[in-house]
């Protein structure tokens, strides 16, 4: 099966060119056009359940949790950021109101923000060193004496 060709001289191919590129073009606009209004159908119920998310208590942390936008964060600070509004809704606040937690769950996020590694394991330092006796207060062990005078007669 032999296609023929349309193309006879240096016109035809010209005009063959410039007919391609012009239907590329159209499909082109055609494909962005789809995905606009395709990222559009998307993005309404996307947006819908990024607003009842909102809403619930808590779901920032895991989000922050998970993202890597944070520099400064350690591994300490995600671990209280979400442990801390869990422990004290849990064990501390199990009949509290939706509100309380919901202001104990922001509260202890922000306190816990404060806290890193580093501020921990200074802490940790100085109530160590506080606990350790200092090499001062140690008493200096004398000779043992066993009771006989240097000058004797069995030296």
């Amino acid at each position: 099966m032999i296609k023929e060709s349309k193309i006879k001289n240096l016109a035809d191919l010209r005009a063959e060119i410039f007919r391609l590129k012009a239907l590329a073009e159209e499909q082109e606009d055609y494909l962005s056009d789809q995905y606009r209004l395709f990222n559009e159908k998307v993005a309404a119920p996307a947006r819908f359940v990024k607003s009842l998310i909102s809403w619930v208590p808590g779901t920032t942390a895991v989000r922050e949790l998970f993202a890597k936008g944070k520099k400064d964060e350690d591994w300490l600070n995600k671990a209280l950021r979400i442990g801390l509004p869990i422990i004290l809704n849990r064990f501390f606040l199990r009949r509290a109101g939706f509100i309380k937690r919901a202001l104990v769950t922001l509260l202890s996020q922000q306190a816990a923000g404060a806290l890193n590694k580093d501020l921990v394991s200074n802490v940790i330092n100085k109530v160590t060193d506080f606990i350790r006796p200092s090499k001062g207060r140690r008493k200096v062990q004398k000779d043992v004496d066993y009771g006989i005078p240097p000058d004797s007669e069995t030296s």
